[in-house]
């Protein structure tokens, strides 16, 4: 499948819930500009190897996402996405699994025009 990244910073969420939601872990890692942070947990940032394998365990529940962008604050090449998520429905063995947050990333727009995550924090409101 040919992906397309954000060409907008308000549209990073939507790429990224779009790429997790097919299950596609390298693609979702593509979003992520070099040396971006990943915050899976308060307290507990991550980059490379590290983040990507803490993205798949959320991936690994097998349930979709769902983002709501609530605010972007855009500075030049740089945006404040403020971004409510959740991940819902039933696991493996059939019961109820809610996960949601309010995320604060960061993103920067690159050379090439994409906007990517540079701090992705999903519980960081």
């Amino acid at each position: 499948m040919t992906w397309q990244l954000a060409e907008r910073p308000e549209d990073v969420p939507a790429v990224f819930a779009e790429r997790f939601n097919a299950g596609d872990a390298a693609a979702v890692a593509e979003i992520y500009e070099e040396g971006a942070v990943f915050v899976p947990e308060p307290g507990t940032p991550l980059t490379g190897a590290e983040a990507q394998a803490a993205n798949e365990r959320f991936m690994s529940l097998g349930l979709p996402i769902t983002v709501r962008p609530r605010h972007v604050y855009t500075a030049g090449d740089l945006a404040l996405l403020i971004v409510d998520w959740v991940i819902e429905g039933k696991d493996r063995d059939g019961r109820d699994v809610r996960i949601e947050g309010t995320a604060t990333d960061v993103a920067r727009r690159g050379q090439d025009g994409r906007w990517r995550y540079t701090i992705d924090n999903p519980f960081g409101a």
